[in-house]
């Protein structure tokens, strides 16, 4: 399997969905704005969110791919739809409790991650009642990641990457078309959630059906196959979800400052998914199952070169992100957002949030290729031990930035964070030998240093002052922001290419 054009699908896939997502977010800023509701929703959000990124796509998804990958490689199909069978079952069957309790249980919850909104009893009621209608998504979109795990494991990319523009379609559906039905109005939000969670696991069946693994109800709490998941799942919540905790964290924060904060780092953090999305969830799906069989086969020289593979792709499409992002934080978000209820202060306070978070941008996406390279060994220990350093971390530095920088100082402390985990990931890396990095390091990171250099300049000379961004109109700021993407692009990928870079040099072939 080529890594390269297995990189390529699924990044193209994800690109239709965060396309589709940043469409969405500006149908919600136009209608809603940034205030008491999108607050309350936000908020709402947040939480079934973070579940599905703890339980689904983090902690579950490295705990399960590794185990059903030996499988699939050492024991027999009966015994790998056994398996399946029975971690599907179990998981279902958990989720509907989880998704009781926290339907009953949604003012307290409220309570807890949003303290400061009991200030306001018409802020409170309207984020405990968008709660209990957003909560079941835990269910629906967990299944969605345990199916989109099979069919990963199967070489399957393309269908679980594509999959979640389905919720961006019921978003746009929900704000622009039923949202008049409503009231008030922000409830379409969340039935849209809702609605985007059963579509996203109705698609996934049908493929699941085709490879032969679709999953029935069969429960047996004496597989030894599914306490092994269990039992590196537990830990595994701090290891991968340490970026989705500190958002929380942030939330409660955020719900102390001024009417705005919360939506304000929502919409900057949205910016920062893009690329995250695109490479770094990407990167991180390829590399787990091609680690995972490398480890099996006991070739130790070829996990490393696919570390090292990864960490060239992320410092050689991930820097000129984090660039682009801080430099082009108001034309990104004046063009994007900057309609109808969405003013100029919340284009200025977004910005404040995008830049800080583009200090980690490059963190986040090493955590999401290095991670990989513990999980694949079945070891949980050493990431749950550095992600616990980075979350103290992390809130040692909101106490100390939230002061001077508001809201832009907890994105900040997110970003920091980010790059103090990605860092201990990499050392522990080569302290167990687990790898070996290849030659041509400091060559290559000479030459993407002076490509950024010169995309920068451009840039910077090129986008003119920010106030004009909130002067000119939408045709004319899409008109700008398109040349200043492409002028990007031409200079940082012309500069490399004259220093020598090839694309060839980046194929990778798994084992």
């Amino acid at each position: 399997m080529n890594l390269l054009k297995a990189l390529a699908t699924i990044s193209s896939m994800t690109l239709v969905s965060r396309i589709l997502g940043f469409v969405r977010d500006a149908v919600i800023a136009r209608l809603f704005g940034a205030g008491l509701y999108t607050d309350a929703f936000f908020v709402a959000f947040r939480l079934p969110n973070l579940l599905r990124r703890l339980f689904a796509e983090g902690a579950f998804a490295q705990a399960f791919v590794p185990i059903l990958g030996e499988y699939r490689a050492a024991r027999t199909v009966d015994e790998t739809r056994a398996l399946i069978d029975h971690v599907a079952t179990l998981l279902a069957a958990a989720l509907i409790v989880v998704s009781a309790v926290g339907i009953v249980a949604a003012p307290l919850i409220i309570y807890v991650t949003a303290p400061g909104f009991a200030s306001s009893a018409d802020k409170f009621a309207i984020t405990v009642q968008l709660l209990r209608i957003t909560f079941p998504y835990i269910f629906f979109i967990s299944l969605t990641s345990l199916a989109g795990g099979i069919l990963n494991t199967w070489s399957r990319f393309s269908v679980p990457a594509f999959t979640p523009t389905l919720l961006n379609v019921s978003f746009i559906v929900f704000a622009l078309w039923l949202a008049p039905y409503f009231d008030p109005p922000v409830l379409a939000l969340a039935w849209a959630v809702f609605a985007g969670g059963v579509l996203q696991l109705a698609f996934q069946l049908p493929f699941l059906a085709r490879i032969g693994m679709l999953p029935r109800v069969r429960f047996n709490l004496r597989d030894p196959g599914v306490w092994r998941i269990v039992t590196l799942m537990g830990p595994a919540v701090f290891g991968v979800s340490i970026g989705q905790i500190s958002l929380l964290i942030n939330t409660i924060f955020a719900s102390f400052l001024v009417t705005g904060s919360v939506s304000w780092l929502y919409y900057a953090d949205r910016l920062m998914e893009f690329p995250t999305g695109l490479l770094g969830v990407a990167l991180g799906t390829i590399l787990l199952p091609s680690l995972t069989r490398s480890f099996a086969d006991h070739t130790g020289e070829e996990y490393s070169k696919l570390l090292d593979w990864g960490l060239r792709l992320t410092f050689l499409l991930a820097l000129p992100c984090a660039v682009a992002l801080a430099l082009l934080a108001v034309p990104l978000i004046a063009t994007l957002f900057y309609h109808g209820a969405f003013n100029g202060q919340d284009v200025l306070m977004t910005r404040n949030a995008l830049v800080a978070y583009s200090v980690g941008l490059l963190g986040l996406i090493l955590v999401k290729v290095l991670a990989p390279g513990f999980y694949a060994r079945q070891n949980i220990r050493t990431p749950v031990k550095i992600a616990i350093i980075t979350l103290v971390a992390t809130q040692l530095m909101n106490l100390a930035f939230i002061g001077p920088l508001r809201h832009a100082g907890l994105a900040l402390a997110i970003s920091l964070g980010a790059c103090i985990n990605a860092g201990m990931l990499f050392y522990q890396l080569r302290k167990h030998n687990i790898f070996q990095p290849q030659k041509g390091w400091f060559e290559f990171l000479l030459k993407v240093g002076l490509a950024l250099v010169l995309m920068g300049a451009a840039l910077k000379w090129a986008a003119g002052a920010e106030s004009a961004w909130l002067t000119d109109t939408l045709q004319w700021r899409v008109t700008r922001l398109t040349g200043l993407v492409f002028l990007g692009i031409a200079i940082y990928f012309g500069s490399l290419w004259l220093f020598g870079f090839r694309l060839r040099d980046f194929a990778k072939r798994a084992v």
